[in-house]
C-alpha cells in the first residue's frame, strides 16, 4: 500500500493536467473522475489534490475561475493553459520512458531463460 501511495504522490500533477485537457473541472469533480476512471484503484484525497492544484496555479500551468452554483455556492473551476499542456507532454514522455525501462527490466532474460513473474 505504501508503494502505491508514493507512486500516486508523484503522479498527481500528471493526472490532474491530463483530465484538464478534456474540459474545465472543479476539485471534487477531478477527484471523482480519477476514482471512477481507475475503477477505484486510484484515489486522491483533497488534502493532496488542492496543494497540487495551487502549485500548478502558481507555475502558470492552470488558471482558475469561480462560477455561481445556486444562490450561495460558488465553485472554483480549473482550466489548462498552453504552458500546462506543454508540461503535461513532458510528464507523459517521462512516464512512458520509465514504464518502458521497467518493462525491459521485467522482460530481461538471464542465461536465455525468462524471469519468473
Amino acid at each position: 500500500m505504501a508503494s502505491r501511495d508514493n507512486f500516486k504522490k508523484g503522479s498527481v500533477e500528471m493526472l490532474l493536467l491530463y483530465l484538464l485537457q478534456e474540459d474545465n473541472f472543479y476539485g471534487y469533480q477531478l477527484s471523482q473522475l480519477i476514482n471512477q476512471r481507475s475503477n477505484g484503484i486510484l484515489t486522491i484525497p483533497e488534502g493532496s489534490m488542492y496543494p497540487t492544484l495551487y502549485r500548478l496555479l502558481d507555475k502558470g500551468y492552470i488558471t482558475d475561475y469561480q462560477k455561481q452554483v445556486g444562490k450561495r455556492l460558488k465553485r472554483v473551476y480549473y482550466h489548462l493553459e498552453p504552458e500546462g499542456f506543454d508540461y503535461l507532454k513532458e510528464l507523459l514522455n517521462d512516464y512512458y520512458k520509465v514504464n518502458e525501462g521497467i518493462q525491459l527490466l521485467f522482460d530481461f532474460k538471464v542465461n536465455g531463460e525468462e524471469n519468473e513473474k
